[in-house]
């Protein structure tokens, strides 16, 4: 095998479910020069993530920090921190996310239960309501904005049965925070975990997190230790908080890249990056719409970020996408579970959701669909017409 010199990747337009494309401000920053984790200006660049992390959480909640490792880190931060062997908890489930929420409660030796909707819908807060009533919850989780199907979860309703319930609220916003509004405190999520490298538009490696004080005072309450060491969230919040008890060494880099990220969020205006990303998927919505194509999720629950496309009979979805890589530089996510083969998965999220960005893959999805000898057009015309 012959090894060049240099590594240098080719450049991608990446509109798949992630990770999204990275603003320049962000690549700059993670070139900076690496300092102590224990530095003053690294414990400054803590202070001034957490508070940016607040704005877009739309949350007062301390305990509002980046768990070093990918929004999986922040999944299992809020389950074994939240759940001791023997407690029960409630996963509502409608696409791949809610079934990997099942398996790590379980892990956590706790007893899951489910609500399940079929794919492509919302959970009904019908059924979340009727399975309260059956057994006593420690815990409740469901995804907010489900990635395998382009579910946007309602989530108001369901949180208040949850609470009256006395149970803590436990969401996954990793496609959703930073594209659409999230109001951990309006609410009332008491264990809510992100990703960086969907909507904020920054290189997967780090896990938003915020806990509200009772998730704090439950955790305060445990009979026995987490069961992880790495991820006790008693233990990070010394090393996050004043303090700065070391715990584990920081991803120097990767937090620089957190913080422009998000004051490159906290600068377009969260309700303005709402728009953005609302705005682009309508354009798009209506080239797929002129090209014939379907889409998977009804338009009351429909994800901004990312749009599901059913794939054509007769069309081949590997051709199709290995057209639009190799020929044309474009990422996009093929199915997962119940949609392999027979859905496409289009982000347009963070630095990625532009109107260039849109009217690019329109052009060349019509290409890559013509080559499969499927006939239709106008999508860029009918995409800018709005």
């Amino acid at each position: 095998m012959t090894r060049s010199s240099s590594f240098d990747p080719p450049e991608r337009l990446l509109m798949g479910p992630g990770p999204s494309n990275v603003h320049p401000r962000v690549y700059a920053a993670l070139s900076a020069p690496v300092v102590g984790h224990l530095d003053p200006v690294f414990l400054t660049v803590m202070e001034e993530s957490k508070d940016l992390l607040r704005t877009a959480f739309q949350t007062r909640n301390e305990l509002t920090i980046a768990i070093s490792g990918t929004g999986s880190s922040g999944m299992e931060a809020c389950f074994v921190n939240s759940l001791e062997p023997g407690d029960r908890a409630l996963v509502c489930i409608n696409g791949v996310f809610g079934m990997r929420m099942r398996e790590v409660a379980s892990r956590c030796g706790a007893t899951v239960d489910v609500v399940e909707a079929e794919w492509g819908t919302a959970i009904p807060a019908e059924a979340v309501a009727e399975a309260l009533s059956k057994a006593d919850y420690k815990v409740v989780a469901i995804v907010h904005a489900e990635t395998s199907t382009g579910v946007l979860q309602p989530l108001a309703e369901i949180s208040r049965l949850v609470h009256d319930h006395g149970a803590l609220f436990l969401v996954d916003t990793v496609t959703s925070l930073g594209g659409v509004d999230l109001d951990v405190d309006g609410l009332a999520i008491d264990l809510c975990y992100s990703g960086t490298q969907k909507c904020l538009g920054c290189p997967p490696g780090l896990s938003p997190v915020t806990f509200s004080p009772m998730a704090m005072e439950r955790l305060a309450a445990r009979k026995t230790p987490v069961q992880s060491w790495y991820l006790d969230i008693s233990l990070i919040a010394q090393y996050w908080g004043e303090s700065r008890v070391y715990h584990h060494t920081a991803p120097i880099s990767m937090n620089y890249a957190l913080r422009e990220a998000l004051l490159l969020v906290a600068e377009e205006g969260l309700e303005a990056r709402w728009r953005r990303h609302r705005q682009n998927q309508e354009a798009l919505i209506r080239g797929l719409q002129a090209l014939g194509l379907s889409l998977v999720v009804d338009a009351a629950i429909r994800l901004p970020p990312l749009t599901t496309v059913r794939i054509p009979d007769n069309v081949d979805d590997a051709a199709v996408r290995q057209t639009l890589l190799q020929r044309f530089g474009i990422e996009i996510g093929g199915g997962l579970g119940a949609f392999k083969g027979k859905a496409w998965r289009i982000g347009l999220m963070g630095a990625t959701s532009t109107e260039r960005n849109v009217t690019t893959l329109l052009a060349s999805l019509e290409v890559a669909l013509r080559m499969q000898g499927y006939a239709g057009g106008g999508a860029v015309e009918a995409a800018i017409s709005g």
